[in-house]
Formats: structure tokens, sequence, C-alpha cells
């Protein structure tokens, strides 16, 4: 039974004695203060009525039966509720070791036997003032502790005199530090920071310590099992008295779970739930960058609309599941189709690859930034057409269906998000008229210009194992004795039932689609063998001479095929020159010179095709192990007219001589030009005015007229 105190708190005393005289002393004492009284006269009977009755303050005999007053004292305080009592131990002892022992039994305070019975209710008072102070202290510790365990917020504190740092128990449980122990140190916190934050934590930290300013930042954790978890941390600077800066205080918030769900919303936000692919907010969110950089840069990109043709079909006949299924496919083969590698764009940013997103139903869109050419999206157009009319196997059903397109071109068909999209939709319709499983540009003239061009890539692609590539040779001529001392290997295309393609027209495109290194190689085995023909004919040894393409000279097998093409032949390698133009080993001169040296090493000589017209200079030349460069025709085409493309042409010839490299001027076709640049001191000479380009067998006659 629990009783009002005077001063208002309600509060239970058990006494603790052997002696039943002190026992009735002591109860009439208190309960004259106005507490409640429970009583044990030994320490078994006193544990066991503490665990039922739970007092809130215990006076207790040291020298009790069965169990001394002290040990007592500590297993109350090991129970529930133990840690609160207040424990007022009475004794005879006077001596300053039993009162130390006391204490370190757990006691609150002691009273010295004779007891002044008259002042032990005050005593009592005061000591229940003190546990009620406990108990408060207590209750706000308890709710600041389920309040940060359920918030999973936690704090600490960072002495700067003392260099003592501590944290709380749901700061070390956060952190994953079981031993509390270590939450005293610092370094046991840091050594959980994930390695890559680690850096911007430790700077945060530094930074307050100099400016005095706290801070707010997220990072990540990695706990013992190697789980990451995100947290929050704020942190801000106190000061003491005398206004120094004395503690760094924070809180640190465990918000992984939140962070996941935003991350979670803004995904559902800006992605398609059945493809995973981006939706319409975030293909035009993307869209309205692309453009803003297109705009500044004067770049082409196009928009293709595609829908799939008889997608209505099938989710009819097989159900909306297998529609679904059929649509996951779908987007599956475009991210394939479209990967980063086959991207035909002449820029090389990170966000240049095509923008692949689904606009809802059977509709998709894609977005090609940085065209290097209008058809460039036919040929992107055709590659998806492809992949998605392959046959689908849909819940045991095998499915074709086809993909309309349209493709609207900026900024020739539109300079906003909506026009350009508009615009590819109408062309996708067109597409859709003209028989399905086809493209159509939103202009009339793209579309014959991009057939045009895709036709041409075909046929270049049979072009080789047609047969129908030739070689024809101009001869290049010593400039003093006009002896024949080289020919250069000219390529052309002869169409069957078509006129020849030039060089300039079918080049380009076999450059951008990867055919130029096949071509390259047959040139030089076809080249190489015909200088050995004429040799073994009789006729005087000339250098052949063959040009590189950047996909050749950057490949990493141009030395073995230059060595297996010269062994197979038995061309001698001082009779082989490759021409190389300015952009090609300028780009990377590292690598150009150790690609140079290594053909060097076997002989073969290494000429500068077109000098002048790109961004090189003979200082900048002077690095490569070169032989000779060769003056771009435009120059030669002007000295007769220009005076300043006659100086410049001079300085060219003069200072190349004092490089030590051999001149050759192309391009010759006047008996001005001809004595400008001998006059000059240019050592060669190539053009119309020697020999328009040569089949073999003219090539032959030439040499054998030149040689008499």
């Amino acid at each position: 039974m629990r009783k009002e105190g005077k001063d208002g708190a309600s509060a239970t005393v058990m006494i603790i004695d052997d002696d039943e005289l002190v026992r009735v002393l002591a109860r009439r004492a208190v309960e004259q203060g106005g507490f409640a009284v429970i009583e044990a006269g030994d320490g078994v009977t006193a544990i066991e009525m503490f665990s039922r009755l739970v007092p809130d303050i215990i006076l207790l005999d040291v020298v009790i039966p069965g169990m001394g007053g002290f040990d007592v004292c500590r297993r109350i305080r090991r129970l529930p509720g133990g840690d609160r009592v207040q424990i007022l131990v009475m004794t005879s002892f006077d001596d300053t070791g039993a009162i130390d022992e006391a204490y370190e039994a757990g006691a609150s305070d002691f009273l010295a036997k004779p007891i002044d019975w008259v002042l032990l209710p005050r005593r009592i008072r005061y000591l229940l003032r003190a546990k009620l102070a406990f108990d408060e202290l207590h209750k706000s510790r308890t709710m600041l502790y389920n309040a940060q365990r359920i918030a999973r917020l936690g704090n600490w504190e960072f002495d700067l005199e003392t260099n003592v740092f501590s944290c709380s128990e749901e700061s070390c449980r956060i952190f994953g530090i079981r031993d509390h122990r270590q939450g005293k140190s610092h370094r046991a916190l840091m050594r959980r920071v994930h390695p890559e934050d680690r850096l911007t934590v430790k700077k945060a930290i530094f930074q307050a310590f100099r400016t005095g300013v706290g801070y707010c930042m997220d990072h990540r954790i990695v706990l013992d099992d190697g789980v990451e978890r995100i947290v929050s941390q704020h942190a801000e600077l106190l000061s003491a008295d005398d206004g120094r800066t004395s503690r760094l205080v924070g809180t640190v918030h465990d918000i992984t779970e939140r962070t996941l769900a935003e991350e979670r919303i803004r995904y559902l936000a800006h992605h398609d739930t059945l493809t995973a692919l981006p939706n319409r907010f975030q293909f035009e969110e993307r869209m309205e960058q692309a453009l803003a950089f297109a705009q500044r840069n004067g770049f082409m990109m196009a928009v293709l609309f595609l829908d799939l043709d008889h997608f209505k079909k099938v989710n009819d006949t097989l159900g909306h599941h297998a529609g679904d299924r059929l649509l996951q496919e779908a987007a599956g083969r475009l991210m394939k189709c479209l990967r980063r590698s086959d991207t035909l764009t002449h820029a090389s940013r990170e966000d240049a690859s095509p923008f692949i997103s689904r606009m809802g139903g059977d509709e998709f869109t894609i977005l090609l930034t940085d065209l290097a050419h209008p058809q460039d999206a036919a040929r992107v157009s055709q590659r998806i057409i492809t992949a998605l009319s392959k046959r689908y196997v849909i819940g045991g059903h095998e499915v074709f269906v086809g993909a309309s397109i349209g493709i609207s071109l900026f900024p020739s068909d539109g300079e906003d998000c909506d026009q350009l999209l508009r615009n590819a939709d109408t062309a996708m319709y067109h597409a859709k008229e003209l028989g399905r499983n086809t493209y159509q540009y939103y202009s009339g003239s793209m579309n014959a210009m991009a057939l045009e061009r895709l036709t041409l890539e075909n046929n270049l692609r049979w072009a080789l194992k047609r047969n129908e590539f030739r070689l024809c040779y101009q001869p290049q001529l010593d400039a003093a004795s006009g002896r024949v001392v080289g020919m250069e290997a000219l390529l052309s295309w002869h169409r069957p039932g078509c006129d020849v393609v030039p060089p300039d027209d079918f080049i380009p495109l076999a450059e951008e689609t990867g055919l130029i290194a096949s071509i390259g190689e047959w040139v030089l085995w076809n080249a190489c063998a015909q200088a050995v023909t004429w040799l073994h004919e009789g006729l005087p040894p000339v250098r052949v001479a063959v040009n590189l393409s950047s996909l050749q000279f950057r490949s990493r097998r141009l030395a073995e095929l230059v060595r297996k093409v010269l062994r197979a032949t038995g061309l001698p390698p001082s009779h082989l020159e490759l021409e190389i133009t300015e952009g090609v080993f300028m780009s990377n001169e590292e690598d150009a010179v150790a690609v140079i040296r290594d053909l060097k090493k076997m002989g073969v000589r290494f000429s500068v095709d077109d000098f002048g017209t790109g961004y090189s200079s003979l200082s900048r030349l002077s690095r490569f192990p070169l032989d000779a460069l060769k003056i771009d025709r435009s120059f030669v085409r002007d000295i007769s007219a220009d005076p300043a493309a006659a100086g410049l042409t001079a300085a060219i010839i003069a200072m190349a001589r004092n490089l030590g490299l051999n001149v050759i001027a192309e391009g010759v076709e006047t008996h001005e030009q001809f004595a400008f640049l001998r006059a000059n001191g240019c050592a060669e000479v190539q053009g119309f005015l020697f020999s328009q380009p040569l089949t073999p067998d003219a090539a032959a006659a030439f040499l054998r007229a030149r040689s008499r």
C-alpha cells in the first residue's frame, strides 16, 4: 500500500533488518512522515518482496542473517527497477572503509547507528526528491532513446579541448557498432563511412573546424556485413562561456528507406513500369536538353516515332498478357540494336547515344543526337525494322509484327519538341499508308536521298565479293630528269550497268560503315602484287604509293598486315610508300610516331598526303619519321594566278627540304605550274600534264616509253 507524502508524492519504504525493535522504531518514524512501510527480516525475503512490490526507498541494515547487507544491495541493483530505488544503508560501522564499500555496493546514502528517528522522515523525503528527479531524468532519457530509435536518429559530440568523442546508443546502432565502448572513438565511425565518401566527410569536418560554420550532408556507410546504408549528418559548433569554440555537436539520421523510396518515386515518375524504358515525360525532358545543345553548336538531330504493326491483332487474339510480353520483347530488341557502339554521331559526348522511350500503347520514340548525315537516321530505322520484324514466341505462339517509323529532323522539320514529335508522328502514319514495316521522313526529298544512300551502301557491301573495284595508277615523275619514280594506286568502283563511281562518292561512306578496312586491305594486296608484276616484266623499279584510311592506320594489325603482304608478294619494302593525311596522325601523335617507326623498321616509306589542308605545321611534322610530303593540288592550282599561293608553296618546299623531306606536288596541269615548281626545288611532280590515271597495262606501257 502506498500513502501520499507531505510533498505530494506517493512513496513506499522497505525496512530490512533482523532486529525487530529496530524495525518497530523505524516503522513508527517512517509512518509519521506519511510513507507506507513494508518489512523484511532477512536478505532472501527482502529480495523476493522487492521483486513483487518495488518500493521507492529501502532502509537496509548491513548485518542481517543469511546474506550480508552489501550483497543484498548488489542483488537489488541488478533486479528490474533496482537501478532507480534509493537505498539508505544503516550501519554501526563508522570507518571509512565500510562507507566506501556501501557506496560500491550501490547504496544511495548511509545512516550511522544509533539513528535519530526524528530526523529519519526528513532524510527519506530528501532521498525521495532525489529519486523523483532521477525517475524524471530516466523517463526523459527513455523517451529520447525511443524517439531516436523509432526515427533512426542518433547524436554525437566532439570536445575540441579534450579531443574526446562520444555518441548515443542509436548512433552506434546506425553505424553497426555493437561494442558501445567503440562509440567513444571517432575513428570507429569513420571506418564505416563508404570509402568513396570518406574524404568528403573528412573535408566537411575540417572545414567546420576552420571556419566555425557547421555542415549538413548525406553520405553512405558500410556495415560489417557489407550492407550499404545512407545517412544524413547535421553538425554545428558550440562556444564556451569565454567565446571560444569548444565542441562540435551533431546528429546522424538513417535515411536509407526514405532515400530509396524517393528514388523509387522518381523512377516511377520517369519510367514506363512495363518495359522499364524512359516514359514520355523523361523523353521530352532529355529532348529539351538535346535541342538546347544542338542549337548552341549547330548540330543535327532526329526524332524517330515508331509504332508496332499488327499489335492490336496480337492483343485481341492472345490477350493483354501476351501483348505486354510482346511490348517487353520489342523494348529489349530496341535497346540491343541501339547500343552506343552502333551510334552514327560525330561527337563523343556521353549523352550522344540514342535515347529510347515508350510513349504509351505500342508507340516508342527514339532520339538521335549529333547526326553526321541526315540519311543516317534511315540506317538506324532500317536496323530497328529488321530487329523488330523477326519472329517472337509468346506463350508458345509464333508472332510476327513489323514497325512503321516516322522521322523528323532538327532544324529542318521543327525547332521545338512538340513540332518535331508531331511531324515524326505524321511521317509514321505516312509509312503505314505505304504498306507498313518501313520508314518515312517528314520531308519527301529526304526520303529519296535516304533511299539512294541506303542503296549505295548495300551495293558497296557487295562490291568486293563481286570484284567491282579497279585500281589505276598515276605516274609520279622526277622533276629534273622526267624519270618515273613512282605510281600512286587510285581506287575506282565499276558498278554493273552504271557509270564508274569516283572515290569521293563512296570512300566517305565506306569509312562510316567500316567497310574501308576490307577495301583498304584489298588495295594494298593488289597494288603490291601489280608492282611485282611490273618488276617481273623487266620494267624499271618504281615505288607504289597506297593511301591509308584513318581506320587502317589505327588498326593494331597494320604492321602485321603490311609484313604479310610484302612477304607474300615478294615486293621489296623500299618499293612501298604509304600515304596518310595530316589529320590521321595529328589526332594522336604519340601512337602515330610508334606506328610509323614500326613500319619504317621494315623499310617501308611514309608520306603526308594533301599537306596544307589540315592543322599540322612543318615544325610538328619534324617529330615524325617521314620520307615525303605531298603539296595539295589546291595550292598547285593557284600558284600561277595567286602570289600568296605561290609564296606559300615556295616556302613549304624550302622548309621541307631543310627537314630532309622529299616534296611531291600533285595536280600539276600546266607548264607554268611545272616551271614554277621545278624552279623552286620541288623534287617530284604528278598530274594530268604528264599522265592521267592509267590501267595496269597502260601504266606498263608508260614505264617502257619513259625508260627509253
